[in-house]
């Protein structure tokens, strides 16, 4: 790995020389939706091409192993903006429409990463997907964002109509708002016009939480870029063709929003996360080759994400590292980055070490994953997923036996290994069962 200047270090000698206080960088989260491992270009030669997000890989650093919070949407998102596991702050499961179907309500007083900024003097926007409660006091304006241009549910029925259920949930702020076109294309403007507004006020650093609903189903990419892949690779499937065509649309998004960043000024000063919320999924062709599985599945073809971190002159340009973390890193990496003291009950790990080109601590690290869903194969009972040196200890829905995975030997996780390690699954049992217990102190659903 190439050797930069610690992070920190940098920003102090870059104005030291003119008595001015060092300027701080702005940061950027673009988050898709259910983008597979296997759907982006770096990672894998297949029928997709993602240009632009590969550009991540080119300009900054390429993290190989890194794993969602989870294998769905809400509390992977309440993992990434509070740097603490999910069920540590009430949303194991999905937040749905309604309350008979609704597993998570995000616990009050717990500050999220643009509370954290907002201390650091930074001006806080969230465009795109929130999906972390419909109504007050857990809309994004109450959570620490001073702006919100999105949708505040889980999914749309269409890209192009934008409701769920019927109901309306394109917000400006707290106004229901009713654009037309692409989602995708509109949450991209948006992106856009609130650079060009930032442009116009430079002293003040921003933070902007960019969170795409693609290439979530439906899959609805526009037809001329169906017809494109089409002609393309016509030995394609119909529905992985679409597919196809939907990536390629949001990696045009991408490029745009990196366009816009450059036009104004703030790409050489802005720290870039691209990441997807969880793995690809299977019936809507998605993929996550090389991994087991995808979406909803704690197999790692649910968990293992693209994950990239740029930041022009600080974070050496091409390179890479196989460390395995969570995407909720990126909150006490960001708030060091930013000059402040991340908070010393987070569950999730500064990365800032790697960004320098150094090692991470030495210590061993557990990781944890949890989900918790209605219907009869769930039963409104939760699921977990541990990890401890290699070792795999997991379930896909309460009621089936637990596996125990070697992934250093085994990265595809086909040798279940539970019935011959019996000693090592009363290790990460015993490991996880705390980790339960102490969720267990937190409710999940809204008070009455």
């Amino acid at each position: 790995m190439k050797t930069t200047l610690p992070l920190l270090l940098t920003l102090m000698l870059t104005t030291l020389a003119w008595g001015e206080q060092p300027k701080k960088p702005n940061f950027l989260i673009i988050y898709a939706d259910d983008l597979g491992y296997g759907d982006v270009s770096t990672y894998h030669d297949s029928d997709v091409h993602s240009p632009n997000i590969d550009r991540f890989a080119s300009e900054g650093m390429t993290f190989t192993q890194m794993r969602s919070n989870c294998t769905v949407c809400s509390p992977s998102r309440a993992a990434l903006l509070t740097g603490r596991y999910p069920d540590m702050v009430g949303v194991p499961g999905v937040i749905r429409t309604t309350a008979n179907n609704s597993w998570g309500y995000l616990k009050q007083g717990v500050p999220t990463l643009a509370d954290e900024l907002k201390k650091q003097g930074y001006a806080t926007a969230i465009i795109g997907k929130w999906h972390l409660g419909l109504e007050s006091p857990n809309t994004p304006n109450d959570r620490g964002f001073d702006f919100f241009h999105g949708f505040l549910g889980d999914m749309m029925d269409s890209y192009t109509t934008h409701r769920r259920q019927g109901f309306n949930y394109m917000r400006l702020n707290q106004q229901e708002v009713d654009p037309k076109g692409h989602a995708t294309e509109i949450f991209t403007q948006w992106a856009v016009d609130y650079f060009a507004d930032r442009a116009t006020k430079k002293d003040e650093p921003f933070f902007l939480y960019l969170a795409f609903n693609a290439p979530h189903f439906p899959i609805e990419p526009p037809q001329s870029y169906v017809d494109a892949v089409k002609k393309a690779q016509p030995q394609l499937s119909e529905k992985r063709a679409k597919n196809v065509a939907f990536v390629h649309h949001l990696d045009d998004a991408v490029g745009k929003v990196l366009a816009a960043l450059e036009k104004e000024g703030f790409a050489d000063n802005t720290v870039v996360y691209f990441g997807s919320d969880n793995g690809g999924s299977l019936p809507h062709a998605q993929n996550n080759d090389p991994w087991r599985d995808g979406k909803q599945s704690h197999y790692d073809g649910g968990l293992k994400v693209p994950f990239f971190i740029r930041w022009p002159g600080h974070v050496a340009a091409g390179s890479k590292t196989d460390y395995q973390g969570l995407n909720f890193d990126v909150f006490p990496t960001f708030v060091e980055i930013a000059g402040g003291k991340p908070a010393a009950d987070l569950n999730a790990v500064s990365l800032v070490p790697l960004l320098d080109g150094k090692p991470m601590p030495a210590e061993p690290r557990d990781l944890y994953f949890v989900r918790r869903e209605g219907g009869m194969r769930y039963g409104g009972k939760s699921y977990q997923a541990f990890i401890r040196n290699g070792w795999k200890l997991m379930q896909n829905d309460p009621y089936t036996p637990l596996e125990l995975y070697n992934l250093n030997e085994d990265p595809q996780e086909e040798n279940n290994l539970v019935d011959k390690m019996r000693p090592k699954v009363r290790e990460l049992q015993q490991a996880m069962q705390l980790q339960i217990q102490m969720a267990g102190a937190v409710p999940w659903q809204k008070p009455n």
